[in-house]
């Protein structure tokens, strides 16, 4: 047989076992028909084209469902958004930092609570007679007036658009260095000068400014120490601190328990015993973190006590950080020693040493947010300047403030008439606890009393002390801080901040703290 004739009968072999369908009826006789004639390529290439069209045509004529009515385009590609995410599927919810969830979880002291229970019913003389007094923030509006004075008089001659005047839009709207414009802090030495009675001079150079005192201590703390390591904190302590400095740095803070019995004062002998009981936890202690006037008790420390600071902290090689916010506001008898006085009248490692300051409360400006970080340690400045980039103060503030602290009438005037205001208050308000058989600590500094209420509390223990806190701020409509928020091992004391007061507001108060002192049916 030809290969010619091979090739017929091969094709109608292939037509017979595939006769019972339809579409290859038509295909396969041409593929022989196409394979004898033009070979293998075309009789393999044109069949497979012919199948195409074919299908192509009966997917055109073949019947469909009526068509949806059109919708617009917003809904069209929301849709198909939503087709798209619920085809994969949910994976969870987004993703946050574990030191976020931390900060969150972390629960809320006394302190903070009271701050918001205020915040939500604020109390005023006329239009919320009935709402919470403020007694928990250490804020001083007993001088405010002579700071808005002063702003009214000088505002004007301030504000310019050449480069004269200090609030020239050159002056506020262009860049500045982050650690603070240089003549603000000649300036702000100055001031701390003025305020600590002239006993002491600070460098201009070894000052970084921040937003306020709390990112100063932060930054401390991160040059100081790393995460893991221990401050040691003679308490009670400002109830700030828990967050100021364990938040970001994962610092802890050690306790040191001072007692009553001394008048709550610094005892080495205890910083010695929690130096070494820190040792045996695997703590590395790296500062000694202490207030000066102290937070919450008021008394200033003695120069002896800072003395045998520093002796511990060159002993133990480690830091020593003095928070002196308040050393602008003493106004007792006892004089105020800045631990920067001591440091230059002797022979001790300065680069051990940093200081703590601010304008928020020795010049009642706390919206203003301006810190001080005063160091002898110039690695730390190094550091600490850098670091500032995430919390400087803000160019206006520092040009304002420049031109304020550069009238020296004015800041004599200011630090004459806010002490004598603070005294005349402080013992207003004492003596008011005092006739109410309340007992306060000697209190020299500050803008609080730190008062026994032990007699009140229905047991003498730490919930006896939060029973009593929410009574006084639920009944009595009066919000302190507690001395467990404080970290006092003592229950029954409490902090009462009074500079938010007025005269008028004193016999408010004390009716309040009567009612519910009257209401303790439980006495120790």
């Amino acid at each position: 047989m030809t290969q010619e004739g091979f090739r017929r009968d091969e094709g109608k072999r292939q037509v017979q076992e595939l006769s019972g369908r339809t579409a290859m009826r038509l295909i396969v006789p041409l593929q022989g028909v196409v394979q004898g004639r033009g070979g293998l390529f075309l009789g393999s290439v044109i069949p497979c084209a012919l199948f195409y069209f074919l299908q192509l045509y009966l997917r055109r004529h073949r019947s469909r469902p009526p068509s949806p009515p059109p919708r617009p385009p917003e809904a069209l590609k929301t849709s198909a958004s939503s087709s798209r995410l619920s085809s994969r599927g949910s994976s969870g919810p987004a993703y946050v930092s574990y030191r976020a969830v931390a900060v969150n979880k972390s629960a809320d002291s006394p302190y903070y609570a009271g701050l918001d229970r205020h915040s939500m019913d604020p109390y005023d003389q006329r239009t919320n007679p009935d709402g919470v007094i403020q007694l928990g923030l250490a804020d001083n509006t007993l001088s405010q007036d002579l700071v808005r004075d002063w702003l009214a008089d000088n505002v004007n001659s301030l504000i310019g658009a050449d480069k004269g005047p200090p609030l020239s839009i050159s002056g506020i709207a262009c860049y500045q260095k982050f650690d603070g414009i240089q003549e603000m802090k000649n300036v702000v030495a100055g001031f701390m000068t003025k305020v600590m009675g002239g006993h002491v001079s600070f460098n201009p150079s070894q000052i970084v400014l921040t937003a306020g005192a709390t990112p100063a201590v932060e930054i401390l703390s991160f040059c100081l120490a790393d995460s893991g390591n221990a401050f040691l904190v003679p308490a009670p302590y400002y109830p700030g601190f828990d967050r100021d400095i364990k938040w970001r740095t994962g610092i802890e803070l050690v306790p040191v328990p001072c007692r009553s019995s001394d008048n709550f004062n610094i005892n080495i002998s205890s910083l010695e015993l929690a130096f070494n009981q820190s040792k045996k936890r695997g703590l590395k202690v790296r500062s000694v973190l202490i207030s000066n006037p102290s937070n919450p008790v008021g008394h200033v420390l003695s120069r002896s006590t800072l003395h045998s600071l520093l002796d511990f902290a060159r002993e133990k090689n480690i830091h020593l950080i003095s928070d002196e916010v308040f050393a602008g506001s003493v106004h007792g008898a006892d004089e105020f020693v800045s631990v920067a006085e001591i440091v230059d009248s002797g022979d001790f490692d300065k680069s051990r040493v940093h200081i703590v300051y601010g304008l928020s409360k020795d010049l009642c400006i706390p919206g203003f947010r301006v810190g001080v970080l005063y160091s002898y340690n110039e690695t730390v400045l190094a550091a600490a300047t850098k670091l500032t980039r995430f919390c400087s103060v803000s160019a206006p503030t520092q040009r304002l403030l420049i031109a304020m602290l550069s009238d020296d009438s004015f800041v004599h005037k200011f630090i004459r008439l806010n002490r004598e205001r603070l005294r005349r208050m402080y013992t207003a308000f004492a003596n008011g606890l005092r006739e109410l058989g309340i007992e306060c600590t000697k209190s020299n500094g500050g803008f609080y009393c730190w008062a026994d209420m032990s007699g009140l509390l229905r047991s003498y223990s730490e919930k006896g002390e939060l029973e009593l806190w929410e009574k006084l701020l639920s009944i009595g409509k009066i919000n302190i801080t507690p001395g467990s928020a404080c970290h006092c091992i003592e229950p029954g004391w409490f902090r009462c901040c009074f500079t938010m007061l007025t005269e008028d507001d004193l016999p408010v108060v004390m009716k309040r703290i009567r009612k519910v002192s009257e209401s303790c049916k439980f006495r120790r």
